[in-house]
Parts: structure tokens; sequence; C-alpha cells
């Protein structure tokens, strides 16, 4: 059973920092695209950073760009989100995927459509 486990979502304020990791398990995700998207109240779930099988391309939704950082360990199977600068408009469940379509995709997949396994999402919150 193939299974993706966020953890590192929580409390903080405005400008403060959160990293979120993601650990696969029941089959490796090596040669495939891996990401974060996130969903706020209300709204649309939507992509945050996705990252190319080998880490070498990534895409960041405009929102996010320059603030945060995707990167992966292929070693261990996971991917991390690095979230700077928050801001209350980051505020959202986010969720870790990967996709098994797309075989060392030199571009990673950027669509939710593309992403076939997914977590059970983190709560991040951003006070003002």
């Amino acid at each position: 059973q193939v299974q993706l486990v966020e953890s590192g979502g929580g409390l903080v304020q405005a400008g403060g920092s959160l990293r979120l990791s993601c650990a696969a398990s029941g089959r490796t995700f090596q040669n495939n695209a891996m990401g974060w998207f996130r969903q706020a109240p209300g709204k649309e779930r939507e992509s945050v950073a996705t990252i190319a099988w080998n880490g070498v391309s990534t895409f960041y939704a405009d929102s996010v760009k320059g603030r945060f950082t995707i990167s992966r360990d292929n070693a261990k199977n996971t991917v991390d989100l690095q979230m700077n600068s928050l801001e209350p408009g980051d505020t959202a469940v986010y969720f870790c995927a990967a996709e098994s379509i797309y075989y060392r995709r030199a571009v990673p997949a950027q669509r939710e459509n593309a992403f076939d396994y997914w977590g059970q999402g983190t709560q991040v919150t951003v006070s003002s």
C-alpha cells in the first residue's frame, strides 16, 4: 500500500518560517515528479511547487516564488517544502503528491490532475 505522510505543519506568525516534510512508502518515486499543493477554506486546491525526478527542475506558483523552496531526497523517498516569509494568505491545508506516469521527465508536472498519489494533508496557519 502506497502512503504519503506529511509533517511539519502548525501555527506561525506572519514573517515566520515552517518546513514541511513528506515521506513516501510502499513504492519509490525516484523516477517521477513530486510536489506540494494547498487548499484554503472555500477555495480550490492549487499547485504550490513541484520538482522533477532528479531535483534539477522545479516549478513554483507565482505567489510563493522567492519565499518557498522545494527539495527531495530520493534515497529517503522524501520531499520537503521550506516556507519562509509566510503570509496570512498562505494559510491552507498543504498536501504532498507524487505522480507515477511520467518516467524521468525533465520538466515536472504542475497540474493537480497529473498526480495520482496524495497525502492526507497538514494544516498551516499564519497569523497576522
